[in-house]
């Protein structure tokens, strides 16, 4: 009791932390419960923020991120320096230890409460019914070959250079998406929300090493995008961090929701970028199992779809390395630990999806 009294604030930190992350753990299996949550708490709560940090265009997460390195680098420094200084060593280390353990809890339980919730409320195929379901070789190169059709035609619709390199402007691309979900509302007006320019991120080389082309924060409401890779996508990945601004959690289910938006979109560059991508899903997953049918088809491709394929291919292969591999195994780990067994290495569910939406439509 008497050590309990000593370092009294932590330790009721750290069961207040461990209180609600219990209650997070203990209840998130109730879907009722969880909808109504994200419903008329975090949702809501989401949006009222991000009236708050769309005021400035720069990424206020971004910002944050900085400036939470930038304070955890000099307490790290004064915490040494008054280590060095203390006479009572292990019970400085405790302090410490505790409260750096503390701080993260209360880390990790805001980002369950404001979106790890999201992840045990209805999905996007419990909400349209379109559930994936398992197809032959023949199907999967049927659907490869139209998707491959599709962004050869489109391919045309987008400014290129000289030599053929996709020149779209990124200025004009950010601007169109606010109005790019309006088609779809009709097939799924759950998605209906009013949207907002993303914010492109200061640092987006970084997201680059770290294999990531961009994020959406529940902390601030943004959604955020890495502008350093190929422009090709940014169309889609554009789509896919505003299908997470209304809630859907999912990765794999926001890739399928950024195809079909784009591709439904009236927009040149977003139609060829959401066809590009739907290629690329079911492509990889016929070559895994008929390699010959995927490089017929892939011979069928114009120059330049083969040329922005190669480009954003070389550009990845560049940013390989320990650090990306670290931060994709990390977000791997934590979408699993919400439930998501895809995680993001799976495409399985994308291509089940785009088999039922497509296809069988």
């Amino acid at each position: 009791m008497k050590f309990f009294k000593k370092y009294q604030k932590l330790h009721i930190w750290l069961l207040a932390d461990l209180a609600v992350i219990g209650l997070f753990l203990l209840l998130r299996g109730n879907r009722a419960l969880m909808n109504a949550l994200t419903c008329y708490i975090t949702e809501p709560l989401k949006r009222g923020l991000a009236k708050v940090t769309y005021l400035v265009e720069f990424s206020v997460a971004e910002m944050l991120i900085v400036i939470a390195v930038g304070a955890g680098i000099l307490l790290l420094c004064a915490a040494a320096r008054r280590l060095v200084q203390s006479q009572h060593k292990w019970q400085s280390i405790y302090r410490m230890v505790l409260g750096a353990v503390c701080a993260a809890l209360s880390l990790y339980a805001a980002f369950s409460l404001l979106w790890g919730v999201n992840y045990y409320t209805d999905t996007f195929q419990d909400k349209t019914g379109i559930y994936g379901r398992e197809a032959s070789v023949e199907e999967l190169t049927q659907l490869t070959e139209f998707f491959a059709q599709k962004a050869a035609e489109t391919a045309l619709g987008v400014v290129r250079d000289e030599e053929g390199t996709y020149a779209e402007s990124e200025k004009a691309i950010f601007a169109a998406s606010t109005g790019i979900y309006e088609n779809i509302y009709q097939e799924f007006p759950f998605l209906r929300q009013e949207d907002r320019v993303p914010k492109a991120l200061a640092f987006s080389d970084v997201c680059s090493r770290l294999d990531f082309t961009g994020f959406f924060s529940p902390f601030t409401g943004e959604a955020n995008l890495n502008v350093h890779c190929p422009t090709m996508f940014l169309p889609t990945t554009i789509v896919h961090e505003l299908a997470h601004q209304r809630g859907i959690a999912s990765e794999q289910e926001c890739n399928f929701i950024a195809i079909a938006t784009a591709t439904a979109s009236d927009h040149p560059v977003y139609e060829y970028a959401g066809w590009l991508m739907a290629y690329v899903h079911t492509g990889n997953a016929l070559y895994r199992v008929a390699p010959e049918k995927w490089k017929e088809i892939r011979e069928t491709l114009p120059y330049e779809v083969r040329l922005d394929l190669y480009n954003n291919s070389l550009y990845w292969q560049s940013m390989e390395g320990p650090l990306a591999e670290i931060s994709s195994n990390a977000y791997d780990a934590l979408l699993k630990n919400y439930g998501d067994e895809d995680g993001v290495q799976s495409y399985g569910t994308v291509v089940d999806m785009l088999i039922t939406y497509y296809l069988d439509k």
